[in-house]
């Protein structure tokens, strides 16, 4: 594999000394959520995509859910205590995150934002999420995601 230019995300997980380990499928043009999860040849439940929402209030919230699943936006909104929420434009992205879509990652965003992960990752070992480029994933266990983000679990899909 060619040497990779380390992301943002990358970089914090470094300084936190967090083993993970880099999945590059750049070369299969993929970026579809259950797509990249066949390029990787791993189960679409264990690979998980970052959605930007904002809510009623203007605060604006992170949730992580797997590829194979759609966020459930009054779930969502429950989760973080809000009336309704919905999803930012993509157009927004990049200049609050730092990030733009397709290559968003929960970790290194312009600012820290309350985060949710679905419950479903709890269970597993391991989950993948964007390395925050596009055509890049990390792979990094579970225990290890409360080192760089302060999230919490909840019943957040459909």
């Amino acid at each position: 594999m060619a040497k990779i230019d380390k992301t943002n995300a990358m970089r914090i997980l470094d300084q936190k000394k967090i083993q993970y380990i880099v999945h590059d499928y750049s070369q299969s043009g993929m970026v579809a959520g259950e797509d990249v999860a066949q390029v990787l040849g791993e189960n679409p439940e264990e690979v998980f995509k970052t959605l930007v929402t904002v809510g009623k209030s203007k605060q604006n919230y992170v949730f992580l859910v797997p590829v194979c699943k759609e966020l459930d936006l009054k779930k969502a909104a429950t989760a973080v205590g809000e009336k309704n929420i919905e999803m930012i434009k993509s157009k927004d992205l990049l200049g609050l995150t730092g990030y733009i879509h397709g290559g968003c990652s929960p970790v290194g965003m312009k600012k820290v934002f309350p985060t949710v992960i679905d419950l479903s990752a709890q269970a597993k070992d391991k989950i993948f999420f964007s390395a925050g480029k596009i055509g890049y994933q990390v792979e990094i266990n579970v225990c290890d995601i409360e080192k760089v983000i302060k999230y919490k679990f909840f019943d957040i899909c459909n």
